[in-house]
């Protein structure tokens, strides 16, 4: 970890410069050795401030405390950081977990619910004979199948008859 002081209307003493290290080196077990720590240390109207910083990739975290003595501002300051560290590291544990859960779901698919691919397994050819729709309507009936393709007589077109759920008839035209 490393530790930077800042000052401002305030000059700290070495002593004060350590005990603020040895307690802030307390919240090395959270981060990695380049981690930066800010601590601002300044003086206005005899109220001591302390304030603590910590810029990670994704966050920051700081800590603001108040008060007559600069040592009671460490106590105070440093378990709130340490909160705030806490509940950052909670929030990225459970948004890890929620994106690999996510993962696993969509690694994992039931065998009943995989899709099968189908290929074509049979083709057929034949010669479309011009006609038209009530020609083609009466060869459906005849054939006994769900749709008919032939040839419109009067548009020259290739045409698809099928045969609707309520017993009605579709008819589908293709466009050059």
């Amino acid at each position: 970890m490393r530790i930077e002081f800042l000052t401002k209307t305030y000059t700290p003493s070495e002593k004060l410069k350590d005990v603020i290290t040895k307690k802030v080196q307390r919240l090395d077990k959270f981060f990695e050795d380049d981690t930066k720590v800010k601590i601002l240390l300044k003086k206005a109207n005899d109220v001591e401030t302390l304030e603590l910083t910590i810029v990670l990739d994704s966050a920051v975290m700081r800590a603001e405390v108040s008060s007559g003595n600069m040592y009671e501002n460490i106590d105070i300051a440093l378990p709130k950081l340490e909160k705030q560290i806490i509940k950052h590291r909670s929030k990225l544990i459970a948004k890890s977990k929620k994106v690999r859960s996510k993962e696993l779901d969509a690694a994992y698919v039931p065998a009943a619910e995989k899709e099968e691919t189908h290929g074509v397994v049979r083709s057929k050819s034949y010669e479309l004979t011009p006609m038209t729709v009530d020609d083609a309507i009466e060869e459906l009936e005849l054939v006994g199948h769900s749709f008919y393709v032939f040839s419109n007589k009067s548009t020259k077109k290739v045409n698809v008859l099928y045969k609707r759920h309520d017993g009605d008839y579709g008819l589908i035209e293709a466009l050059p």
